[in-house]
Parts: C-alpha cells; sequence; structure tokens
C-alpha cells in the first residue's frame, strides 16, 4: 500500500507562486506515474500535470507557468505554480499509478490507483 502526503497549499495573492510537495511512502512499490489533479468547487476533478515515467503534461490553462519534477531518491513530486490567477483556486491532490499509463490514458483518473488528501490552494484577486 503506498500513501501520499501533500503539503505546500496556501493562500497566495494573484500573480504571486507556490509550490506544493508530495511525499509517498509505503513498502514494496513502484510509482510509474505521479501528478497532480485539482478540484474547484463545482466542477470535475482536473489533470493540473504529470510526470509519466519521465514524460510530462500540462493541462494547457497552465503551461507555461506551472512546472512539475520528480525526485526519485525522495519519492517526491513537486509542483512549482507561478503566476498564478484567481481561476487555480481549487483543491489540489497528489495521484500516482502504479501501472503503465498510455499517453492516451493519463488524463483519466481512473490511470491512478492512490491518492493524496488534497491540498488547499487560494489565490486572491
Amino acid at each position: 500500500q503506498v500513501q501520499l502526503a501533500e503539503s505546500g497549499g496556501g493562500l497566495v495573492q494573484s500573480g504571486g507562486s507556490l509550490t506544493l510537495s508530495c511525499a509517498a511512502s509505503g513498502s514494496g512499490f513502484r510509482i510509474n506515474a505521479m501528478g497532480w489533479y485539482r478540484q474547484a468547487p463545482g466542477k470535475q476533478r482536473e489533470l493540473v500535470a504529470v510526470n509519466n515515467l519521465g514524460v510530462t503534461d500540462f493541462a494547457d490553462a497552465v503551461k507555461g507557468r506551472f512546472s512539475i519534477s520528480l525526485d526519485n531518491a525522495k519519492n517526491t513530486v513537486y509542483l512549482q505554480m507561478n503566476s498564478l490567477k484567481p481561476e487555480d483556486t481549487a483543491l489540489y491532490y497528489c495521484a500516482a499509478a502504479a501501472y503503465l499509463i498510455s499517453a492516451r490514458a493519463v488524463s483519466r483518473t481512473s490511470s491512478y490507483n492512490y491518492w493524496g488528501q488534497g491540498t488547499q490552494v487560494t489565490v486572491s484577486s
């Protein structure tokens, strides 16, 4: 079993930056993909960014502003968020997959079998 622990959320002004961290722990696990989803009130959970066996993918809304990095030694994934906008306000979830994910399936929540509890990001205007 894998546990994901997120940190780094908070309140920031528009144009500011935040870095989210997600550390995976457990025993005998292998993770092929780690990434971040977000869910705003009344909206569906959507993929923000993912590192899938070294290949990164980003939602169009965050391209050029967010970056994702993976520290394999620490089993930790980071989401660097710059130039934040009020529309980035959401609960951000870390997700991890023990199975191989095709490029076509990388945005599907069903592709990920481990989830964190979520960390709130609020961007004020």
